[in-house]
């Protein structure tokens, strides 16, 4: 003998067991809503986001393969970044001023210097030139 949980009823509340059960969904979704929407809409934090886009000069295609550091105006690394397949990278840091140095073998460095306001996302573009540059031949020819 089983239980028939469409004619279980709570007398106190007289509501049946299908409408609580329905109730208890609808809750569930509006909390699991509003929780994804609180983490999506969070106050921003003190940080900055740095939006570095690595493309050839020639082509305008991204270059993924190609290394982005982030350094402090005395050349200190702070971190290193690789680009994804649209040559794009992206990272958070402090407010501040840095130095982006995009290197890659088949390209001449390049050098920016950006400025990062706090809560703000701050891009810089920088395109590769094919040719090596005359540090890299120079490291080549002392082989360092």
């Amino acid at each position: 003998m089983g239980i028939s949980f469409r004619t279980l009823k709570f007398p106190w509340l007289n509501i049946s067991f299908s409408r609580v059960q329905t109730f208890i969904g609808l809750a569930a979704g509006v909390l699991s809503i509003t929780g994804a929407l609180a983490a999506f809409f969070k106050p921003a934090h003190d940080k900055s986001e740095l939006v570095a886009i690595v493309q050839d000069d020639k082509t305008e295609k991204a270059v993924s393969d190609a290394t982005i550091e982030i350094l402090t105006l005395q050349n200190a690394v702070v971190t290193t970044l690789t680009p994804d397949w649209y040559g794009k990278a992206r990272c958070a840091l402090d407010e501040g001023h840095y130095r982006v140095r995009v290197s890659h073998p088949r390209y001449g460095a390049e050098v920016r210097e950006v400025q990062l306001v706090s809560r703000q996302s701050t891009e810089v573009r920088v395109q590769l030139r094919t040719g090596t540059s005359v540090g890299g031949a120079m490291r080549r020819l002392f082989h360092r």
